[in-house]
């Protein structure tokens, strides 16, 4: 008889996901994938919509059906965890499952800082971490004449983490670009005490020499208390006030509400083994930015969508030696890279093994021409898997 294998969240994990478990999954297990949209979007396209370098259309993409394969794709909120009984309650109606995948990300709390939400509505302020947000951002950057552009990391977690130090790179790159750049101070302010804290502090350094040369200052150690959107103003712990004609922040990222409320951790972000991304709870599985994993030197392993294709491969694997099929031993090695935009179509890369006993282990290449026509050939190598039909197993 054939099990019932849950997908929750239809973005980069748990896509991978599916197309891994039709490597291993009997011909008679069902795979489901359940998603609020079937409209996604790749993280790595937000910032080329922030410098304006694509439209919406050319970012958006929906599955087809051959490429989802044997998977059925479900739209539906998902409302509520039940992991004692094995079922997830949807907007759609309750599914069962023998073996569930966590895949549903990270979402945004913009209420989370006082007045932040006050100051996008005023349009003083703007973000890029979904595709209409970043399409706003790049015409508030455009309409800029003068004053001064704060980018603010709110929050710590959050995605993607050159995000911020790219984002005041591409704006800087298109100030320049709509020639006002000598006339607008472009500024980074962050909690973080360097750019990309776990890939080291030579990597770190090595970004901050990037923002110097395009005179983007780095604020270290600021950890925002509230926004004035009236007075455009962002007041840190300790009351130091630092004053913007433009705002583009970063989120607060927080846990999905149907994961918080299962209490599989205090934070809500969910705890996995960091190689096989097991659970604390049998038969469940989870990955990508939802999924908490500790490296060795107390950090926390990075949320970027490069570490899901190797955490859905694992899964897959467990999922299907859980149901007794033939499948290697799971093992995510924690290998990943990250591309670095520095505007001028030219991209630095980061990689290296982020579980290394003695500290992620990162080196960064030199920007060049071509790491960035490579990020633009990962990017459509991606939207073509998921509307060829080329990625079904």
């Amino acid at each position: 008889m054939g099990r019932n294998i849950l997908v929750l969240g239809g973005g980069f994990g748990g896509l991978s996901t599916v197309r891994e478990l039709q490597k291993y999954a009997a011909p008679d297990d069902k795979i489901t994938l359940i998603d609020r949209s079937d409209t996604q979007v790749q993280g790595l396209s937000l910032l080329w919509l922030l410098r304006g370098w694509r439209t919406l259309d050319d970012v958006q993409f929906v599955p087809t059906k051959d490429a989802l394969g044997r998977a059925e794709q479900v739209v539906a909120d998902v409302e509520h965890l039940d992991l004692a009984n094995k079922h997830v309650r949807t907007s759609e109606g309750v599914f069962d499952y023998d073996a569930l995948v966590l895949g549903l990300g990270a979402e945004l709390n913009i209420s989370g800082v006082p007045g932040l939400e006050e100051a996008l509505d005023a349009g003083v302020a703007a973000h890029y971490y979904t595709a209409e947000a970043a399409v706003d951002a790049h015409a508030k950057l455009k309409s800029v004449a003068s004053g001064k552009v704060v980018f603010l990391v709110t929050r710590i977690p959050y995605k993607c983490p050159a995000a911020p130090y790219e984002g005041a790179m591409l704006a800087s790159d298109l100030l320049t670009e709509t020639g006002v750049r000598d006339n607008v101070s472009v500024e980074v302010y962050t909690p973080e005490p360097q750019p990309m804290p776990v890939a080291g502090p030579v990597v770190g350094q090595g970004v901050v020499q990037m923002l110097e040369s395009q005179k983007i200052g780095f604020n270290p150690g600021h950890i925002v208390e509230r926004v004035d959107a009236e007075a455009r103003e962002v007041v840190f712990e300790g009351g130091e006030c630092v004053s913007f004609d433009l705002l583009v922040f970063i989120p607060p990222h927080q846990a999905p509400a149907p994961v918080k409320k299962a209490e599989l951790s205090p934070a809500g972000w969910v705890p996995v083994d960091a190689h096989t991304l097991k659970t604390m709870v049998e038969g469940v599985w989870a990955l990508g930015d939802v999924a908490s994993i500790t490296l060795t030197n107390g950090k926390p392993l990075p949320k970027a969508a490069v570490f899901a294709k190797g955490q859905a491969e694992a899964i897959a694997q467990g999922v299907a030696r859980q149901f007794g099929y033939e499948a290697p031993e799971p093992h995510f090695n924690g290998e990943g890279h990250c591309y670095l935009e520095l505007g001028g179509h030219l991209a630095a890369k980061g990689a290296g093994n982020f579980y290394h006993p003695d500290g992620a282990k990162i080196e960064m290449t030199e920007p060049s021409e071509e790491l960035h026509r490579a990020k633009e050939r990962e990017e459509q190598e991606w939207m073509a898997q998921w509307t060829t039909g080329t990625n079904a197993g």
